[in-house]
């Protein structure tokens, strides 16, 4: 099966396996091996040893040491069969004695019983036990070993196996749980949520796709809540279009230029709007074609300005730039740019009483990366905006009246494209303000 789990609790089986074959192998060989020695030792060396020393001790070296191993071995009645062979060094590591012809490394007898005389090492006993044989009783003692070691690594490769298992299965089954929740969401059920449970790994995973689904969440009912407002939009100017026409085809309103002019007049909306929408639909997509080349930006603020005045005028308003005598360039679009500030002034105009007054000013920063920018800020004297419109002053279709006329405004669409527009241009666009103080 090509399951996670499955997989890794083959694989947990197959370590354990390794594991057992490879420790059982190590610890039955060291500890035969060492074993073997130690009896072999403990029957063919312990007298030798003392018999050497008194030797050795008797005569200051080991000139006719041989008697001693002669007599070592007539004195068991005669040299028992399967006797190991012995080999006698002195300290320096040349051999005094050896039984056969075998050839020793030299590296070997160093690792032979040593011979203390006096407090000092004065040889050493090298007992090879590859001939020798251990008794039955000895045998049965690595028999009883050898198996325990296997019984050990079973029950340690079998628990190994079965907590591989379960640790196999605690890793897929939050896996399993985002799959199913992903295939819910494919099918149109946003309202999904996993446990952020598990690993750190596991809950970031968790967290991510709770954060995903949010987001998606989020996203729809922005989409469905676009939806509306586009209808709404598009409603009001074709219900006007359509209501005029009817009333010139039924003879209602004389055909004449100001009742066109009135129609002509909501085709203009329309078409704003739809140029609108496409803008933003450019600016999501990244496609927005900019032009980008070093502007100035003052002379741009007073044009905007002076676009404004009549307007400003007719709604009893004041308003003016306020620039520094020296403002550096600027690079950005100024087709978009000079839209941008369009967008801003008109909103300001709009939520500014008679007797208000709007300033455009700009000064020149550099921010805490060393970067020098340019600060433009357009500032009202309107009713300002609660901490909550604040929030939502860029999206898309907001309006801060709650009835959806055109009475307070346009179409809801202005600031959100003049944050696109910033954004594509590299810069960045807020606002502060405070009920009854105005917005900048």
């Amino acid at each position: 099966m090509n399951k996670l789990w499955v997989r890794l609790s083959i694989a947990f089986a197959l370590i354990a396996l390794v594991a057992l074959l490879a420790a059982g192998w190590l610890a039955s060989s060291r500890v035969s091996s060492g074993f073997r020695q130690y009896v072999v030792h403990t029957q063919y060396g312990d007298s030798l040893i003392t018999a050497l020393q008194a030797y050795y001790a008797a005569q200051q070296g080991w000139d006719g040491v041989e008697s001693v191993f002669l007599h070592e071995a007539n004195g068991g009645g005669g040299k028992r069969r399967g006797a190991p062979r012995r080999i006698l060094v002195d300290a320096t590591g040349n051999i005094v004695y050896k039984e056969g012809e075998e050839t020793v490394d030299r590296d070997a007898l160093g690792k032979g019983i040593p011979i203390v005389v006096d407090g000092q090492t004065v040889g050493f006993l090298y007992i090879a036990n590859g001939g020798g044989r251990i008794g039955a009783a000895e045998q049965a003692f690595l028999q009883l070993i050898s198996q325990s070691f296997l019984q050990a690594g079973l029950v340690a490769a079998l628990l190994g196996m079965a907590l591989g298992f379960v640790i196999a299965r605690g890793i897929a089954a939050p896996l399993d749980r985002l799959a199913a929740a992903a295939r819910r969401i494919s099918r149109g059920d946003l309202e999904q949520a996993v446990s952020e449970r598990g690993t750190d790994e596991v809950r970031q995973v968790a967290r991510a796709f709770n954060d995903m689904t949010q987001a998606l969440r989020d996203a729809e009912a922005l989409r469905q809540r676009m939806v509306a407002d586009i209808a709404h939009e598009l409603r009001t100017p074709l219900t006007v279009i359509q209501g005029n026409l009817q009333a010139l085809l039924d003879d209602v309103y004389p055909l004449t230029k100001q009742e066109i002019a009135q129609v002509y007049e909501q085709t203009l909306t329309l078409s704003r709007l739809v140029e609108d929408l496409r803008a933003l639909t450019q600016a999501d997509a990244g496609q927005l074609q900019l032009q980008l080349a070093e502007i100035d930006l003052a002379a741009l603020i007073l044009d905007a300005v002076a676009f404004f005045q009549d307007a400003a005028r007719n709604e009893g308003c004041e308003l003016s730039a306020q620039l520094p005598e020296h403002l550096p360039a600027v690079r950005a679009d100024a087709v978009r740019l000079r839209q941008v500030l369009y967008n801003l002034i008109g909103n300001a105009l709009r939520h500014t009483p008679a007797g208000g007054r709007i300033v455009v000013s700009a000064r020149p920063e550099t921010t805490p990366a060393g970067a020098a920018v340019v600060h433009v800020t357009v500032s009202d004297t309107g009713p300002g905006l609660s901490p909550e419109a604040q929030a939502h002053v860029f999206d898309r279709f907001w309006r801060e009246e709650r009835a959806r006329t055109r009475a307070g405004g346009g179409s809801g669409l202005g600031l959100a494209i003049s944050k696109q527009l910033v954004e594509a241009m590299g810069g960045e666009i807020g606002v502060e303000s405070e009920v009854g103080q105005g917005s900048h």
